[in-house]
This record gives structure tokens, sequence and C-alpha cells, in this order.
């Protein structure tokens, strides 16, 4: 069918007399044109015809036609070329100056659909912007406009410049759009002064500063005078509010005069002022929180006064509470007097609640303050007549409380923000901190807020809120409503006793959420006693249909029993019990209720053992099924072994079904299923023999290094299995599995615990036949000569050599023998077999004393001199570690080459390294004087190597005789030599890595001093001074917290990019910038995202962020993703303050979105970072997204949106988001 036969078959059914062809025709062009859009395009005249019809139907008489045709233009828009899109513009803006209201409306409609669907990338949304937005300017600056027509205009404007500030920019608009438009803000008509400010805010931030400037000069400052006429007032607070969300450095400018006008304003006895001021104050505090700092108090007490503001209500504030139930009867008997409608003072009274809020979420250092002046009034007001507000500063107190949680480090902590001490006379000091002022307030609080609950006349939302705020309560300061039991119990009871339905399930699911805190978070004789009041409404509970209700139900009562253990003489226990029995017995029973069900069939075994143990063991049956998801029964089962002794018959069967799990293809639920065998077995006093011969063949497929997690519980059962029953298991082990575990020993990719437990199996092994010893060892040693070097770990083979030996002393002469034979110069062993043995003697040196070998010794230090590197290493491994066995015959040799020989002092290092990280604290305590003038005289003028391992060996023995060496180090710090200098802040930072407090007194006064070297005029010294200040940060955050204000000014400086730092390298005929500050800069970052974690109340949140979006737009990509990082914990510490940087944030995110510029020269590995960096940008992304609400950047909207539409990145985005 050709293209020209398509679209007349469409033309035609457009212009068809019936209504539904019109509609049909349009719907099928839609369909036809996202299928294929190459089908619209041929004949410019054809094209001209289907685009002249549609333009027409938006003229129709019909509402659906016209609908249709707007949506139909908004897909069009994205392929018409330059002169139709012209065309269209042109006549839908002639149609907004229509005198047909109907078709002004629909041709608005029509350009902000168009607008909206212009896509982001190509040539046509910069036309589209050239040539929409001079006429729309034209518009708004007509007199002869109509006002309908103004408020599209500008709507569409704001649409244009949200979307393509960067094309808008480009445009030279003369006069300016903000000049144009400026006059739109003395309208007549409000809704048109409404639309114009927020259109002015957006075009603010690409105008030039003297704009704004003269903006301000004319209609901000003379309106804010206390005699300037009220609508014009009304007018500037909402311009300054919009102008602070979209371009807070401008009116941060300004502030000094803007604030205290606004502060003046709320005087006026004006409802529309005083929101519109409140509504000001908000986004200054957010956007502009340096500025607003000398104002706070008086903001704050403004925002004090204006949350009681209730003229229409004369009664006092003390007296809501009792006023609250008689609350409907008085509205009845007002409504003569004046309607709710009328009242229009709510709005102050949240406005003023939401400006609380902004200051208590971006001010944590006011903490104490806020809970002495803001808090009282907050509980004050929560039985406010309007729910709208009450529910208002419910969510206020939520913020206050979580603040707490996080800035304040919990109700005993001292380093929290804002402790205050103080000191009476006669007394001791006493700490006033949030959490104490919380405690006083929690009485008035929970009297307050529990007498606004009196379900079921109080609304649904209004309780779940209720419930949320308690949670909340308890989070913060558990254990604080035991005297408020009584109250609870009655609101719960009453709450569930109503059946759930689906508009009340979420607010039982709330309750029942608070109840478990509240079981949780209190000794069982606050609510004891009240148990018998509320378990029926419980009971019946968990027998509800909705599956949400009854898993809520079911965790309750874990909680309960868990807080209750032992649990006796209960009869809720019973029913319980019966009914988890129930709900397992069934096959179509919800999986989340299933869930709930085994853990609390679980938590009776543990908490209720005599009542259920009397028990037929029926729910066993149920839980321990074949099908389904098991993963939530295996950790039950795993959980009741670990505590209770149910009997040998249940962990045989028990047993049995964990093999016949283990059968299941896929890796799902196999972690688990590892550790509940592991739990299992090592309950039983005797393994059954035939255990070891089933389930030693089933784990053969496991030990391979593809899986390392379950190999490493593999092998930890093995281990378990020869310790528990050797003679069975051993057979078994040898026949099936030691050959594989000989090919394991050997990779590199084992460690840590992987390695511990192979370790751990070697061990085992070895004690369960003492005669194996003798045939592992050459095993051990023959998987290496069969593999490829990329594939065997030296060391890791050494490491199992050694373990075999420590097992069996009894190989231990044989093995020293054989391995000592292929370290002789006359040997004529391959370069590998020679570091192996090294190793082996290194590490059995380091348990074995070898002076009677002391040719062993001597020969590694021969090959100090080997000509493979890898030799000259393994060699110096072996002499440190053969010293460790016996440091006084071989410890003095090694001292001596550091010392006099310039050649092996590296190595000779490297080997007391080995003895300093391996010895005794004992024997440590005796050898440090040995030790500390050699390793400190010989490394201050050696190259970086060689100092960085003598630091890190003098960082070790400072913290044997901390009053000693500190003093010496400390008195080097201003070495004029640079080498001293950095050695000695090599030797600190690696002495913060001791995680021991024993030397904290000694180092504390002298922390900062190490510290301010981040200003040494060496490069490599301020390195090493900030990688020792997140060292400190990481380890001993309590000795740097106080010093913050002197160290973070200099750490901030040290995240600048320094130009002269750059330099420019000649590669062959290709240049290469080299930046040799990076390494610097990459740590002082690495040192905030430290700090975000340990010093939080620390830190001033706006100034960090500021430091962060330096960040992201920084040359390297490391520093991208840390500060990726970075916004990610930001989002969820400090939502609030990271929102109102969205906008700033937002450009930076895109530039890390769009990939790398793919040339003929692009290698893989540039794709692969490039696509690192990418997902490290959607991680941040979808961690904004969950604190960015509607309309807070619509940048940072359209950038989600796009990236939701992607096809590349839409489903991670979602899935992470969801995450």
């Amino acid at each position: 069918m050709t293209k020209t036969y398509l679209m007349n078959g469409f033309i035609e059914k457009m212009q068809s007399q019936d209504q539904d062809f019109r509609y049909m025709g349009l719907s099928d062009l839609m369909k036809e044109i996202k299928a294929d859009p190459q089908s619209y395009f041929g004949d410019e005249a054809m094209e001209m015809k289907v685009l002249r019809q549609v333009l027409s139907l938006v003229e129709d008489k019909i509402s659906e036609v016209k609908n249709q045709a707007v949506k139909c233009l908004g897909q069009l828009i994205k392929i018409i070329r330059e002169s139709q899109m012209e065309f269209v513009v042109d006549n839908l803006i002639q149609f907004t100056s229509s005198k047909d209201e109907e078709l002004r409306d629909i041709a608005g409609l029509a350009l902000k659909t168009i607008t909206s669907e212009l896509p982001q990338d190509g040539a046509i949304a910069p036309m589209a912007c050239a040539k929409l937005i001079p006429k729309l300017l034209s518009q708004g600056s007509s007199s002869e406009t109509t006002p309908e027509t103004l408020i599209e205009s500008l709507s569409i404007l704001s649409i244009l410049v949200t979307r393509f500030p960067t094309f808008v920019a480009k445009l030279n608009i003369e006069p300016s759009p903000v000049q144009i438009l400026a006059p739109l803000l003395s309208h007549p008509r409000p809704a048109v002064r409404k639309r114009a400010i927020t259109t002015i805010a957006h075009f603010i931030p690409l105008s030039s500063p003297q704009i704004f400037a003269a903006l301000s000069a004319s209609e901000i400052g003379p309106n804010l005078a206390p005699s300037a006429n009220v609508e014009k007032q009304r007018t500037t607070v909402q311009f300054v509010a919009a102008i602070a969300r979209a371009s807070p450095q401008l009116v941060a400018v300004a502030s000094n005069d803007i604030v205290p006008g606004i502060l003046n304003a709320l005087r006026r006895d004006d409802d529309e002022i005083r929101e519109g001021s409140l509504q000001a104050l908000d986004a200054l505090v957010l956007k502009c929180p340096a500025e607003v700092t000398p104002f706070l108090s008086n903001i704050i007490q403004a925002a004090n006064q204006f949350i009681k503001y209730d003229p229409n209500y004369t009664g006092d504030v003390d007296e809501d509470e009792e006023m609250a139930e008689d609350a409907d009867d008085e509205d009845a008997e007002l409504d003569d007097e004046y309607s709710d409608e009328e009242d229009t003072s709510y709005k102050i009274r949240r406005s003023a609640t939401k400006l609380l809020g902004a200051i208590i979420g971006t001010r944590p250092e006011l903490l104490i303050s806020l809970y002495k002046e803001v808090s009282p009034v907050l509980i004050s007001r929560f039985g406010d007549r309007e729910e709208t507000v009450r529910l208002e500063v419910w969510a206020t107190y939520v913020a206050l409380l979580t603040q707490t949680s996080v800035y304040a480090g919990g109700p005993q902590s001292k380093d929290a923000v804002g402790v205050k001490r103080k000191r009476d006379e006669g007394e001791l000091s006493v700490e006033d901190n949030a959490y104490s002022l919380l405690q006083s307030q929690v009485p008035s609080l929970a009297k307050a807020l529990l007498n606004q609950l009196k379900p079921p006349k109080t609304s649904p939302v209004t309780l779940q809120a209720a419930f949320a705020l308690l949670r909340t309560l308890l989070n913060a300061l558990p254990g604080c409503l035991s005297n408020q039991t009584a109250a609870i119990v009655t609101i719960s009871k009453s709450v569930l006793s109503q059946p759930p339905t689906n508009s009340t399930a979420t607010l039982h699911i709330s309750c029942l959420q608070f109840l478990s805190l509240f079981f949780y978070t209190h000794p069982p004789p606050t609510f004891t006693g009240f148990l018998s009041t509320l378990t029926p409404a419980l009971q019946k509970a968990l027998g509800e249909r909705h599956p949400r209700v009854a898993s809520e139900t079911f965790r309750l009562f874990s909680s309960l029993l868990n807080a209750m253990k032992p649990v006796k003489n209960q009869d809720w226990v019973e029913s319980v019990y019966s009914e988890a029995i129930q709900r397992l017995s069934k096959n179509d029973t919800d999986a989340e209720v299933r869930a709930a069900a085994e853990d609390v069939i679980a938590d009776l075994w543990i908490c209720a053992t005599d009542v259920v143990k009397g028990k037929d063991k029926k729910e066993w049956e149920y839980i321990c099924r074949t099908s389904g998801r098991t993963d939530n029964a295996v950790k039950a089962v795993a959980k009741v072994a670990a505590d209770v002794d149910v009997g040998v018959q249940w962990i045989n069967d028990s047993v049995e079904w964990a093999l016949t799990l283990l059968k299941r293809s896929g890796r799902a639920g196999k972690v688990e299923l590892f550790e509940c065998l592991s739990v299992l077995i090592a309950q039983y006093e005797t393994v059954p023999t035939d255990l070891p011969v089933v389930l030693v063949p089933q784990l053969k497929s496991y030990l391979s290094t593809s899986d390392i997690s379950l190999l490493s519980q593999s092998l930890s059962i093995l281990a378990l299995l020869l310790q528990s029953s050797p003679k069975v298991t051993f057979p078994e082990v040898e026949r099936e599995v030691l050959k594989d575990i000989y090919a394991i020993a050997r990779s590199p990719l084992l460690s840590g615990a992987a390695l511990d437990a192979l370790l751990s199996f070697f061990s085992t092994l070895v004690e369960a036949d003492s005669q194996i010893a003798v045939h592992v060892l050459p095993s051990l040693v023959s998987s290496v000569d069969n593999a490829p070097k990329s594939e065997v770990s030296l060391p890791n083979v050494a490491k199992c050599v050694a373990q075999v030996v420590k097992s069996a002393h009894g190989v231990a002469a044989g093995a020293i023998a054989e391995f000592s034979r292929h370290i002789k110069s006359s040997s004529k062993a391959t370069p590998s077999r020679v570091v192996l043995s090294f190793l082996v003697l290194g590490e059995v040196g380091r348990f074995i004393d070898m002076s009677p070998q002391q040719d062993v010794f001597n020969r590694a230090i021969e090959e100090f001199n080997a000509e493979q590197e890898e030799v000259r290493f393994a060699a110096s491994f072996a002499s440190g570690n053969i010293a460790v066995g016996n440091l006084h015959h071989f410890l003095p040799a090694l001292v001596k080459i550091v010392e006099l020989d310039d050649q092996k002092r590296l190595l000779a290092l490297h080997a007391l390294k080995e003895v300093v990280t391996y010895t005794s604290h004992g024997q440590l305590e005796n050898i440090t004087e040995l030790l500390w003038g050699p390793l400190f005289e010989n490394s201050e003028n050696a190259e970086e190597s060689t100092r960085n391992v003598a630091a890190a060996c003098i960082g070790k023995l400072i913290t044997m005789h901390p009053a000693r060496y500190l003093p010496q180090i400390h008195a080097r710090l201003r070495d004029e030599k640079a080498t001293t200098r950095a050695t000695v802040l090599s030797a600190v930072r690696y002495t913060f890595a001791e995680p021991s407090q024993s030397y904290d007194e000694v180092i504390a006064p002298h922390i900062l001093d190490f510290l301010s070297l981040m200003l040494d005029e060496d490069l490599n010294v301020r390195r090493l001074a900030l990688s020792a200040f997140n060292a400190a940060a990481r380890t001993k955050p309590h000795l740097i917290r106080d010093h913050l204000p002197t160290l973070l000014p200099t750490l901030y400086k040290e995240t600048a990019l320094k130009p002269d730092l750059i330099r420019v390298v000649q590669m062959g005929p290709w240049t290469h910038k080299v930046d040799d500050g990076l390494e610097a800069r990459k740590t002082a970052y690495e040192t905030l995202y430290t700090l975000l974690d340990t010093c939080l109340s620390k830190i001033d949140l706006t100034e960090f962020i500021s430091h962060v979006l330096v960040g992201l737009a920084d040359n390297s990509d490391e520093i991208k993703v840390i500060c990726h990082m970075m916004l990610f914990r930001l989002s969820q510490i400090a939502p609030t303050a990271v929102a109102q940087h969205l906008n700033e944030v937002t450009p930076l995110l895109e530039a890390s979105m769009k990939g790398p510029n793919i040339g003929k020269d692009t290698v893989k590995q540039e794709l692969e970072r490039a696509a690192e960096l990418q997902r490290s940008t959607l991680r941040a992304i979808a961690a904004l997204s969950k604190i960015s609400s509607a309309g807070t950047s619509s940048r940072f909207d359209t950038l989600l949106a796009e990236l939701r539409k992607s096809s590349q990145w839409g489903v991670e985005l979602n899935d992470l988001v969801g995450a």
C-alpha cells in the first residue's frame, strides 16, 4: 500500500460527516505514525494536506474529535518539517487569539501538547523555541490579549523554558522576556498575575543579574514597604517565593533587604499577604540557608506566632483537648455566624507549619533550640480543628523526630549535635541534649496526640498519621510510652475491632506495625496487664482474609513472643499456634502470610517451648514442603535448630528435607540452605552414618570457584562432617571431592572467608586421618605444576601446606627438608617452585623454630639479590616469618641489613613488616626499641616504596608504646625534609588503622598538628595528610569531631581542581594531560564520604553539598562516582536539604548520562568505564527520585521521565527505584 494511498484514506475519514469516522481517522493516523514515522513522509503537498486536515479538526464542533486532533498534533510535531512546524504554530497562535472561547481553549491545549511532546534532542526543539517564544511574548505584551489567552501563553512559555533552558538562553530577544512580562505583575486579574509570577521566575535564571536588580528595585523593594498597596504586596511576596525557588543565588544577594521586608509584611492585617509571606520565608529558608541565618530567630518566632493564628476560634489552646470531642457541635452552632468555606486562616497555620518543617529539615545544628522553642508549640497544635493543618503539624513533628534519630547520635550519645553541658552550683555537669528534652516532652506529646484519636469517629487518614508519628517516636526514643499503655490499648482495640475494608486495611496495618514496635521496645510488665483486653481483637485479625493484615498480625505476635520470652500461661499462645497451623496447611495461602506464619511457629518453639513441645509437630510437615518458595521455611528451621532441642528425629527429618531442596537447580535460596544444614549438623551428638555418604557427593557440584559464597559454605560443611564423624566422612571426601579441592586450593579467587574455610577443611582432614598428610602435601604442589600461571595463587597453596603441617607436626621435618631442597643454589627448580618453597618455609617458620635450619634463613637473605622480582619478595617473606618463629636468633640479622645494606634495605623492611604484623603483642613490646631507630633513620631519604613499608612498621610500633614514640614522630612534623614529613604521616595513618583505643588519650592532643599538614607545600605530603584524615575519620571519629571546624575548610580547599597541577605530556603524535593533583583530590572526596558516615552531626550540610556539586563536574570519573555515592547517602539522611539542589544537580547528572563520544580511536575499556559511570549516575538519580516531589525541580522531573522512557535505562531505573 503506497504512502499517498494510505494518507488519502486517513484524509477521507477525517473529512467524513460522521463524527465517529473523523475520530477514527485521527486515531488511525496516530497509530500509523507511532508504528512507522516514515509513513508520513513522501510528497510534501500530501503532507501539508494531512496537516491542514488535522488542524481543521481542532475547530471541530465535537469535543472528542478536537481532543483527538490535539493528541495527533502532539505526535506529528515530533516528525514534521520546519516549514510545516511554522505553519502549525502560526495557526494555533492565531486560534488562541480567537473570540471563540472553546477554540481558544483547545488551541491553548494543542500548543501545550506539542511543546510537551517536542523531543529533547534534534533540530525541532530549537526551531520551535525560536518560533514560539517571540510570538508568545508579543501576546504577553499586547494590551489587546484577553486574560484567558495570556494565561495559556504564559503556561506554554513556562513549559518551553523549563524543558529547553539551553535553547531559550541562546535566543537574542530584546528587550528580555523578564522585562516584557514584568508589567503583567500589575495585571488586574489575579490569575494572570499568578501565572506571570511563575513564568517570570523561570526566565530569571537565564537573564543577567542587572535585569533582576532592576526588577527588584522597581517591583520588590517598593512593594514590600509597609505603605505598599495590598494587592501589589500580595503579588510581591508570592513573586519572591517563586524567584527563591528558581534562582536562589539572585535573591541571596538581596536577602538583607528582602527578608526584613517579608517579616514586616507579616504584620499586615491581610490573610493572603500572611500566607504568601510565610511561603516566601519557607522558600528562602530552603534555598538561601546561609543568607537567612541571621534572621532565623525572628523567622521561628513568626512561625510560632502564626501556627496559632485562628481568629475565628476563641478557645484557649490549652482547652483544645477538652473541646475536641464537642468540636462538631460547636461547628454546627457557629454555622450561623460564618462558614468554614469563608475561613481561610487554616492556610496561614498550614504555611507556618511548613515553614517550621523547612527549618527542622535543614537545620540539625538547632535541634536543642527547636526542642525548646518549637516542639512545645507544635505539640500545642496537635489538636488543630482543621484536619489538613493537624496532619501537617504531625508530619512536621515526625521530621523533628527523624532529625533527632539521624543527628542526635542515640539517647546516650555524647557526640551528638547540639549537646550542651551546664554545671549547676554544687552539682556535677549535666548533659542537656535533644533526647533529654524530648523525654521531658513525651507526656504532653502523647496526651495531646492520643486525645485526638477517637475511633471510629476519627477518620482513617488521621489515625494512620497518628500511628506513623507514634512509630517514629518509638524509633527515636524506645520505651517512652509506658505511661500511655492503657490509652494505646483502648485506641488499638477500637481500630482492630472494625473489620478491615479496602479503604481501611492500611490503617489496620499501621496499627499492627505500631503495636509490634511497642511490644518490642517496652518491658513486658508495661503491657501484660492489658493483653487480655487486646488479644481478642488481635486473634480476630489473625483470621482476616486480607493478606497484609494477617501477615502483620503474625509479625506482631512474633514481636510479642520475643518480648515476653519465656512465655507461660498465656491463653493466646494456643490460638496463635492453631491459626498458624491452619494457614500453613492450605495450599492457597498467600506467600507473605505463609512466611509470617512460619516465623511465628519458629518463635513459638523458641519463646513458648513448653507449650508447643507437647504437640504432634504437625506444623513441620507443612513448613518443610518441597514445592513453592521455601527460603523462609529454611530460615525458620535453622532458627529453631540453633536455639531449641527439638529431638534427633526432627533433626533427621529436617536434614532429609534440606538435602531434597539441595537437589534443586539454580542458586536461589542455596546460601540459606547451607547455613541451615550447618546448624542442623552441629546439633548432632553423633552424625548418622549414612549422612556423609549422601551429602558429600551432593556438595561436589558446589566445590567450584564460580560461586565463592557457596564454595565457602560447602567447605565449612565438609569440615564439620570431618570433625563430627571422621571415620565415615573421610573415605567419602577422599573418593568424591579431594581432587576438586586440590584444584580449588591454587585458585587466586580465594580470599577472606572462603580461604579460611579451605584452611579449616585441610586442618580437619588431616586430623581425621593423620596418614593423609603425607599425600596431601605433594598433591597440593602438583596441582600448581599442572595449571596455567594465571590460574595459580602460590600464597594460597603455601597457606594450605602450612595448615597441613600445623595440624600434623609429624610431617614438618620432611616438609621443611623437601622445600629447602628447591631453594638451594645448586637446585634446578623453576622460579615458580622456588617462590612456592620460600612462601611455604615462611608460613611454616612462623610457628616452628627454624634456628636448626639456619641455612634456610641465610639462603633467603642471599636471594634478596635474585634476578626475578617474585623470588626476591618471596625470600623477603620467608626471612621475616622465619624470624617470627625465633626473634632472638634471626631478627638482629634483618635489622643489620636495614642499617647497612642500601641494596637489600627495601626487602629487609618488607621482612620486618612481616615480623611486626605477625609477632604477638607481648613479644613485640620487647623488640620495639631494637626496631625503632633503624626503621625511622633509614627511611627518611629513601624512595616512596621503602618509606611506605617503614611507615607501616613504625605505625604498628607506635601502638605498642604510644607515650614513648608519638612525641618522637611529632617532633619531626616540621622537619625541613618533605620525605621525613611524609614518613611521619604514613606512620600515623597506619596507627589509625589499629582499632584499639588504648593510645587515644596520647594521640588526641597532637591529632590536629598531624592533620594540619594538609596545608603543606609538598603535594605528596598533602595527599598523605588527607589519607591520614580519612583513616582517622573512619576509625577514630571521636578524636577529630571537635576539630572539624578547623579541618573542614582545608579539606574543602583540596577538592578544587588546580590548573597549575595539570601538565601536558607528549606521547608520540598525541598529547595527553596529566593531573598531578588527582590523587590528592580523590582522597579529599573519599574523606568527605567517610565523614558523612562518622561525623554527620558536625557537618554544615549546605556547604558540604556545594562541594559535592563541584565534584559532580570534575574531570575524573572516579571522583564523579564518589559524589554519586554521597548523593545516594545524602538523599537518605538529609532529603530536605538535597531536594533544594536538584536544579543544580540535574545538568551534571545529564552530562554523566550522555556516554562517550564514539570515534575510530575509541577502545573497549573506554566504553566500559563510561557504562560504569552511567550506572553510577543512574543509582544516584534513582535515590534522588525518591525525595523529589512533583514540581520540586521541573528539569529533574524531565530527566527522570526521559530515562523512564529510555529503552537502554528504563528497566534498570525502575528496578533501582523499586529496590
